[in-house]
């Protein structure tokens, strides 16, 4: 299983900042390659969140857990 996990500031709040798992390859088509080069899946996530800003992101392979950042 390939994770995108985003690292999400709060437009109102900057310094407020989270970690999300925006989509698993369970959910959808994401390939490592695609994950590294920014899969449209974060694009499409980040459309549907328009009150945070992407800070960042990383791929995980396996059963990570979310941390807090």
């Amino acid at each position: 299983m390939i994770k995108i996990i985003a690292v999400l500031c709060n437009l109102a709040s900057p310094a407020n900042c989270h970690e999300q798992i925006v989509t698993t390859s369970d959910l959808a088509d994401v390939s490592m390659q695609s994950c590294l080069m920014g899969a449209p899946q974060l694009a499409d996530w980040m459309k549907q969140h328009p009150a945070e800003r992407l800070a960042a992101w990383r791929c995980v392979i396996g059963k990570q857990s979310e941390r807090g950042a």
